[in-house]
């Protein structure tokens, strides 16, 4: 599915929330109780928000029941009628990455999910490969941009020979492939500043947004992701909900705190 098609569900739910479904190998050792576990999140949110984003590191951790409860997972939550977002970063060039854009975005794939998140910083070569399969499958990618993590300012904020950033850049390289409605960029939450400018430079370009919750972000620091109609962003909380112990709550309270901000 792709931007339209998510943008409708959030519409349907006036809630712009997915829920990372990233279930630590200390909180939730045993695998065999994995699956249960994540249906139970599911069947708690699926009613108010339209997006859940399973990390893949921590069912491939767990081996290969590991990759049989994120297979399950994907399936539960689609049938759920949810926007399944696979955060797997993948990122390669020529037929490595359309080898992993065909184990997740193909029609029919055992992993078939509505979209997947991509490496971009190999380049255009290692895009292009996930794109065509997203416009072929009426699917979407989220590139990395400007990540949430601390220590992202060490590459992503180097000044180029023009003064740009390399996120800049980066955000540039991908608006050149000219499609933002299979194509996003992932933004922190915890960059406030490099979200406005973001957004400011790119009004059209879909937003993925992590970061809310445990590592720092707030609703009043996404606020600048969304554009001038309150739209054009999904902000994704995972410890936060999954970890709480009321995860119906938790979202809840998450989509009154956004529509203030959005208003």
């Amino acid at each position: 599915m792709s931007f339209t098609g998510l943008r409708k569900l959030i519409s349907a739910k006036d809630a712009p929330i997915c829920v990372g479904l990233d279930p630590s190998l200390t909180a939730h050792p045993d695998v065999g109780k994995l699956l249960e576990f994540n249906k139970r999140i599911i069947d708690a949110v699926a009613e108010f928000v339209p997006c859940v984003k399973p990390q893949a590191a921590f069912y491939e951790a767990r081996g290969l029941k590991g990759l049989e409860v994120l297979r399950d997972t994907i399936r539960y939550a689609r049938e759920r009628g949810l926007y399944v977002l696979l955060d797997a970063k993948r990122g390669d060039i020529g037929s490595t990455a359309e080898a992993y854009a065909n184990a997740y975005l193909q029609a029919g794939a055992e992993f078939e999910c509505d979209a997947i998140t991509v490496n971009a910083y190999t380049g255009s070569d290692g895009v292009k490969p996930f794109l065509e399969s997203a416009v072929k499958y009426d699917k979407a990618i989220f590139a990395l941009v400007k990540t949430s993590n601390p220590s992202s300012g060490e590459l992503q904020d180097v000044p180029t020979s023009d003064g740009e950033s390399v996120y800049v850049k980066m955000a540039k390289l991908l608006d050149g492939l000219g499609d933002t409605d299979h194509l996003g960029y992932v933004v922190g939450a915890t960059y406030s500043d490099q979200l406005a400018e973001l957004r400011t430079m790119f009004p059209q370009t879909f937003f993925l947004v992590p970061g809310y919750g445990a590592q720092g972000g707030s609703a009043a620091s996404v606020k600048p992701a969304f554009d001038g109609r309150g739209g054009g962003a999904i902000v994704n909380n995972s410890r936060g909900i999954i970890e709480s112990s009321d995860p119906q709550a938790a979202v809840v309270a998450m989509a009154a705190a956004l529509r203030e901000v959005r208003a």
